[in-house]
């Protein structure tokens, strides 16, 4: 999929260490306290990480289930927002589910790759389409460096035109 100028301007911002960070800060305190990251942003796949340290750590040592959630909904969310980005009409978007499966401990980094991008970009044309909102479920899978899956999510997702 092609993107929109607006949509390409949007990836290389949330791609940019430094303005992904600021964007943390001031929108998203605890995702920047948590260290998260985008490192990969296509039209069709996206990948964020977190690491594990001492502020992201439950009693067990392990990485905290809501340290995961975070970074497993900003793999979904990054595409959901940059589908968005620039369409008009103007479309609203918000997660209307979420589901989880914590299969390891994670006691390492962790990346969370969504390759659900098509599904996304899909929804957002069939709304703007007929003008009804749109729901799509998007999985994200969470694995160590060597590949262990340690966590599965899903994240429904709602796309709905918004009244001019």
């Amino acid at each position: 999929m092609t993107l929109s100028p607006l949509q390409e301007r949007y990836r290389k911002r949330m791609l940019n260490v430094w303005l992904f960070r600021l964007f943390l800060l001031f929108k998203i305190p605890l995702g920047w306290a948590s260290g998260m990251k985008v490192i990969e942003l296509e039209s069709d796949h996206a990948t964020t990480t977190v690491a594990h340290r001492w502020l992201n750590q439950n009693p067990f040592r392990s990485m905290y289930f809501a340290v995961m959630a975070m970074a497993a909904e900003l793999s979904t969310g990054a595409i959901a927002l940059m589908a968005i980005e620039g369409v008009k009409p103007s479309i609203a978007s918000i997660i209307v589910g979420m589901d989880g499966e914590f299969l390891k401990r994670a006691t390492t980094r962790v990346k969370f790759t969504c390759a659900d991008g098509d599904k996304v970009f899909g929804a957002v044309e069939k709304c703007m389409d007929s003008g009804e909102s749109e729901t799509v479920k998007l999985r994200t899978e969470g694995k160590t460096a060597d590949g262990t899956i340690v966590a599965v999510f899903h994240f429904t997702w709602s796309f709905k035109q918004r009244k001019t």
